[in-house]
C-alpha cells in the first residue's frame, strides 16, 4: 500500500498563541507538515513563494492587508494554492466575500480539532469545506453574490482605470477621491459584478469596451 502524499500546511495568524495551537494539532497528523508561520498576509504570500505550501490556512482579521484581501493575492501569484479561513467571526459579510473572492473553506476558531483536520483535507484534495456554524449562511451566498444592479457613473470611472492598470492609489489621485474610498467602491464593483479578481475586471471592463486592447476606453 503506497504510503498517503504529505500535505503541506502555511499557518497565518497574527496571534502566536494561536499559531502554535494550531500547528501543535497538526504536527500529530503524520500526513501534514507545517512548511510555514506568518502573522501577517505580506509576509505569508513571500513564504509561500518559497515553500510552495498545498494549502495556507489563513486569518481574515490581519493587520495591515486584510485575510480577504490577500485571497486575491494568493490567486495571482499562487494560483495552485488551496486557501481555507480561519475566523472567529460567522457573519454573512465575512463567509460569502471568502467564497466570492476564492477561497474553498471558512473555519471558525473554536471548532474541534478533528474539525480542522478534516477541513485540512477536504481543502487539499479539491474540494471545499465548511464550518457546521456558518452551513445556514452558505445556503444564502448564491442571493448575495449574484449582480445586484447597474454600476454608478463613479464606479465605472473606478472600474476603468483598475482595468488600465491603475493602483488604487493611483485611482485616488486621477479622481480626487481617498484611496479608502477607491477599496470601498472596487469591492462594491466586485460584489454587484460577482466578479472576484482583478483579472476578472479587467475582462468585464475590456468586453463593454470601458477600455480598449491598445490603449484607455471611455466610459459611456
Amino acid at each position: 500500500m503506497s504510503q498517503r502524499r504529505s500535505i503541506k500546511i502555511l499557518l497565518v495568524d497574527d496571534h502566536p498563541l494561536v499559531l502554535e495551537g494550531i500547528r501543535s494539532i497538526i504536527e500529530t497528523i503524520s500526513h501534514m507538515e507545517v512548511v510555514g508561520t506568518a502573522g501577517t498576509a505580506r509576509q505569508a504570500l513571500a513564504l509561500a513563494a518559497r515553500a510552495c505550501p498545498d494549502v495556507v490556512m489563513m486569518d481574515i482579521n490581519l493587520p495591515g492587508l486584510s485575510g480577504l484581501d490577500a485571497i486575491e493575492k494568493f490567486k495571482e501569484q499562487q494560483p495552485k494554492v488551496r486557501l481555507l479561513m480561519l475566523s472567529m467571526h460567522d457573519s454573512r459579510e465575512y463567509i460569502s466575500n471568502s467564497v466570492m473572492y476564492g477561497a474553498s473553506g471558512y473555519v471558525l476558531k473554536d471548532v474541534p480539532t478533528s474539525e480542522i483536520i478534516a477541513a485540512i483535507e477536504a481543502v487539499a484534495a479539491g474540494g471545499t469545506y465548511f464550518s457546521s456554524g456558518v452551513s445556514d449562511v452558505l445556503m444564502r451566498i448564491g442571493e448575495s453574490t449574484r449582480p445586484t444592479g447597474p454600476l454608478t457613473s463613479r464606479e465605472q470611472s473606478v472600474l476603468r482605470l483598475v482595468a488600465e492598470g491603475k493602483s488604487s492609489k493611483d485611482v485616488a489621485r486621477a479622481l480626487d477621491i481617498s484611496a479608502r474610498t477607491v477599496e470601498t467602491h472596487r469591492k462594491n464593483i466586485k460584489k454587484k459584478l460577482g466578479i472576484a479578481t482583478t483579472a476578472g475586471l479587467t475582462r468585464y471592463a475590456m468586453e463593454r469596451g470601458l477600455v480598449g486592447t491598445s490603449g484607455p476606453g471611455r466610459v459611456p
